[in-house]
């Protein structure tokens, strides 16, 4: 393996590594309401957008990071979307 091959899957694996805390918690809790929608909307676009250009590139490093940071992106989008849009709240007094 190529030392730059090296470099790019140490730096997926840091970047997407510490995504995962912040998945685990949704997942957990499913409390999603500090959460941005359109943060996390623009986030899951800019990884499907990254994970079209590793495809394009044919770069393994880089498909297999966006791979698993969409499917946590997107998994939590959705819950947020749940719980903004689809969850009946409480009425505030």
């Amino acid at each position: 393996m190529l030392t730059v091959d090296i470099i790019g899957f140490t730096a997926a694996t840091c970047t997407t590594v510490a995504f995962v805390p912040q998945a685990i918690k949704v997942f957990r809790s499913g409390d999603t309401e500090s959460l941005s929608v359109l943060m996390y909307t623009t986030f899951t676009i800019g990884v499907a957008l990254w994970l079209y250009y590793g495809l394009l590139r044919e770069d393994a490093a880089i498909i297999v990071a966006n791979i698993v940071t969409f499917l946590l992106a997107f998994s939590i989008l959705a819950i947020k979307i749940r719980n903004d849009f689809f969850t009946k709240k409480p009425p505030q007094s």
